[in-house]
């Protein structure tokens, strides 16, 4: 039985490096760049106006004594020639400074009478313009590589005229649940049955970071069945398989024994943490493949901790961990074992509005509404002596996974 960090040691010295591919900025959201974004152009490429109004030589500005209009300058139609001394132009936002012009009055403080223009107050050189280059200048690194393209990225990469980007490569990912009790939801349940939820959980967690996401669905506890769907799943190249429940050692656990058999090197199959103990993880060629447990929190945790880093790192993340933070505790923590606890938490404001986690009592692994109402789970070291309110505690905030 290996540690957290050894565990997630392991996978990471693994994991090929990411590859890439061009996508255009419309299918770019969350992708990740696997070189800098440098800028193609100087953006403004000319002095601008900021707003509307009227450009103006601030030492010709006499408060109430009139300038004559000269013309307009408008984003796409700039005023030709240079702005004579005693002259104003109408300017709009965005549109190039007139030649001769070093400020913009906004047209609240002006009173224009025909071709005259009087002002309420001088500006300051420099007044409501928006000089060349103040956004960035060609040749400047916008983004470094290994970032997730957000909304406002995706922004200036479109101002700084990308139509597409290098990304890195999504994996493609195989989810399977075993078991002879499983049923799918909606099924009039027997006896003996229980509802396969898993999937339902693992598969919206990790597709962020999948190119596409197989549901092989649910496996009966038979060695010919698994190995078939297995192998029809390896020879369609996945990059990754998910397997869930079968991953302990028992007369009718038999995922080990099969992935054996169809070539898959097994590194390790039982972890220090709770929940989640029975965790495999092999390679078979470049393909990781991980056996998680069957019980519901279980898996989702061990998909949280170990799977979802690994998917980061596969698809170019710098950090595979993110978003950890640190917050303090609402409540105490009990003293821990020898296993890194991942305990349920729940996030709330204290009396003067700082958020705080407080722990959820409930530590069964199968106990899937604790899970639900969790906002975070609390990252309890191992031996921790317990942890008193107050202390700030890492934490992984489950609402920011996607």
């Amino acid at each position: 039985m290996i540690t957290v960090d050894e565990a997630l040691d392991r996978i990471f010295a693994k994991i090929p490096a990411p590859s890439s591919e061009t996508v255009p900025l419309s299918r770019a959201h969350k992708r990740v760049l696997t070189s800098p974004l440098l800028a193609k152009h100087t953006q403004p490429p000319f002095d601008a106006s900021a707003m509307d109004g009227y450009a103006v030589r601030a030492s010709e500005v006499i408060p109430g004594k009139p300038l004559f209009l000269a013309g307009t300058s408008q984003a796409g139609a700039r005023f030709t020639g240079m702005m004579e001394h005693g002259q104003c132009v109408r300017i709009f936002t965005g549109a190039p400074l007139p030649i001769g012009a070093d400020a913009v009055i906004m047209q609240e403080q002006a009173v224009a009478q025909g071709n005259r223009v009087a002002f309420e107050k001088v500006p300051r050189v420099g007044q409501s313009i928006r000089r060349r280059g103040n956004d960035f200048t060609e040749g400047k690194e916008l983004l470094p590589a290994g970032v997730g393209l957000t909304p406002a990225m995706l922004n200036l990469a479109a101002s700084a005229n990308y139509p597409s980007v290098e990304v890195a490569r999504r994996p493609k990912l195989a989810v399977l649940a075993t078991g002879d009790e499983l049923v799918p939801p909606g099924t009039e349940l027997g006896p003996d049955q229980i509802v396969a939820s898993n999937s339902y959980g693992l598969i919206p967690l990790l597709s962020p970071y999948a190119d596409k996401v197989i549901d092989l669905g649910i496996v009966r506890d038979n060695k010919r069945e698994l190995e078939k769907t297995i192998l029809g799943a390896f020879d369609y190249g996945i990059d990754v398989l998910l397997t869930s429940g079968g991953a302990s050692v028992g007369d009718r656990d038999y995922v080990q024994d099969v992935l054996r058999d169809l070539g898959v090197e097994l590194d390790f199959w039982k972890i220090m943490m709770r929940p989640g103990k029975p965790l495999m993880f092999g390679t078979r060629g470049k393909t990781l493949v991980f056996g998680l447990p069957g019980n519901p929190t279980s898996a989702f945790v061990t998909a949280t901790v170990l799977v979802r880093p690994a998917l980061r790192m596969m698809t170019g993340h710098t950090d595979p961990f993110w978003p950890f933070m640190g917050v303090p505790l609402a409540a105490g923590l009990p003293p821990n074992g020898e296993r890194r606890h991942f305990v349920r938490g729940k996030l709330n404001r204290n009396e003067i509005g700082f958020l705080e986690v407080l722990p959820i009592a409930e530590t069964d692994s199968n106990h899937s509404s604790s899970l639900a109402e969790a906002d975070a789970l609390i990252i309890q070291p191992e031996n921790d002596p317990g942890t008193p309110a107050g202390e700030i505690v890492e934490i992984i905030p489950l609402a920011l996974l996607s």
